[in-house]
């Protein structure tokens, strides 16, 4: 055997040997990834407010003009004293005539009451509430992993797939650029 092949040989050894002892390092430091073995979303509710708006018809009563209802007390006693005065004999019983005006005042006092309550009219009122609408939003994931046998949980911001990188053996989490919105 010629010197440069000796020396060729004993290099080339020598290089697979540090090749191996790289490679022995790397299966020594541990694996690269962790085996991902489930994913569940979190979810929280969102409430979103909005306005709700209906038209409804109302009654409404007519504004009173004559709260002490004079004119129908006024009518009422002259009906009646005009009718007291017809039953009482014609001019000669006053005594018929005051009761009569009396009690015709009373009943139109009472009719144009029951006529002011009975006044009425409609209109479209507008009517308008709040409501909620509520959704669901997912906030992050639960993930379950195994590094080689020892399990392992932690929440992220995005779905990992079916592996997570390491880094010295620990989790190297890479925040999920599409949640941020940079892109």
């Amino acid at each position: 055997m010629n010197k440069s092949m000796l020396v060729g040989t004993v290099f080339g050894a020598g290089l697979a040997t540090a090749a191996g002892g790289f490679a022995g390092y790397k299966m020594l430091n541990g694996p690269e990834y962790a085996q991902v073995t489930a994913v569940t979303p979190v979810t929280q509710s969102i409430k979103t407010p909005r306005e709700e708006c209906t038209d409804e018809v109302v009654t409404r009563q007519e504004p009173v003009k004559d709260k002490h209802k004079i004119a129908g007390t006024v009518l009422g006693a002259v009906a009646g004293g005009l009718l007291g005065d017809a039953i009482g004999g014609g001019g000669k019983n006053t005594a018929a005539k005051i009761a009569g005006a009396a009690a015709g005042g009373y009943a139109g006092n009472k009719t144009q009451e029951t006529m002011q309550k009975n006044d009425t009219y409609q209109t479209t009122q507008r009517s308008c509430k709040t409501v909620y609408d509520v959704s669901e939003q997912t906030v992050g994931y639960d993930v379950k992993y195994r590094i080689g046998e020892v399990p392992g949980e932690v929440r992220l911001d995005h779905d990992p797939g079916d592996t997570i990188p390491l880094q010295d053996g620990k989790l190297l989490i890479v925040r999920d650029s599409s949640a941020t919105g940079a892109g």
